[in-house]
């Protein structure tokens, strides 16, 4: 028997208020928040605390909870080999009024400042040595063991999933069956690594998901600046060229190119033409 969570209000947090909140995260962490330096988005809510430490506060409706949990952030601090903020501590509870948990997860501050949004408009002009770290940590995550499923935008990434995805939107006859899942941060833009120093944050929605769905996700995120996106599949050409890196292109690329497209977002055409020839290559090989 399968027990149905009711699901929550959507909530946008950069409009609704969060005092309240952000009083009851001061107390249960004994710590003093900045209010100057609140940072909110639309699932989220951050700020600087007086013990030089960041705060991340999230609402998620019980139905995005799955059996796996909501402590992706708590998880991912036994990761080796990742640069990261460490993990300090967290505080959980339950929404009074509405089937919702809040988590508020405190972490070391970042080493350098985000880079930009998700999808960036020009070229953040990144050294060598930052690249060379994005791989290591990445090629670190993808070693590593876990029975975590990664969840991006809270959606529990499946085989069925990516097939729905891609079919939905691409015609042809190929096969989307996924070979090789691997641990991935499964949020991977350019909102959540910083510069000049190399850092990798937010990690609420990592765990196993197929073969270069990070490399993927970060190349959909730069397509408008391409000399930035074709960077991106020549330091991750291995992810690219292998198939299940193919079908993840393919499964951004949906997102990308599907009914909730924007028609004057810049990576329309370059999306459906890697989508094209993506697609040639699979139905051939």
């Amino acid at each position: 028997m399968t027990l149905s969570v009711p699901s929550a209000r959507v909530v946008d947090l950069r409009v609704e208020s969060v005092d309240d909140v952000l009083d009851r995260v001061e107390q249960s962490l004994q710590v003093r928040l900045d209010r100057d330096t609140v940072l909110r988005k639309r699932r989220s809510v951050g700020a600087r605390t007086d013990r030089d430490t960041w705060v991340r506060i999230e609402r998620r409706g019980l139905d995005k909870i799955g059996a796996q949990g909501w402590n992706g952030t708590e998880c991912a601090a036994r990761l080796e080999g990742i640069a990261q903020p460490a993990w300090q501590g967290c505080v959980v509870w339950r929404g009074a009024d509405e089937p919702v948990m809040w988590r508020a997860d405190e972490t070391e501050l970042l080493p350098g400042m985000p880079i930009g949004t998700a999808v960036l408009s020009e070229d953040p002009k990144l050294p060598d040595e930052w690249w060379q770290a994005f791989n290591a940590s990445l090629d670190a995550l993808a070693a590593q063991d876990t029975r975590r499923v990664a969840t991006p935008d809270t959606v529990t990434v499946t085989q069925a999933l990516v097939t729905e995805s891609i079919h939905s939107v691409f015609s042809g006859d190929f096969d989307t069956t996924v070979e090789r899942w691997v641990p991935a941060h499964a949020d991977l833009n350019w909102a959540n690594m910083t510069a000049p120093t190399f850092s990798l944050f937010d990690w609420e929605d990592w765990g196993n998901a197929p073969r270069g769905l990070d490399s993927a996700s970060l190349w959909g995120s730069s397509l408008a600046v391409p000399a930035l996106a074709d960077r991106v599949r020549q330091e991750r050409r291995r992810d690219f060229e292998s198939r299940d890196g193919k079908l993840m292109t393919l499964f951004v690329c949906s997102k990308i190119l599907g009914p909730d497209a924007h028609p004057e977002d810049p990576r329309l055409e370059p999306a459906r033409r890697m989508a094209e020839q993506i697609v040639a290559e699979l139905q051939t090989g």
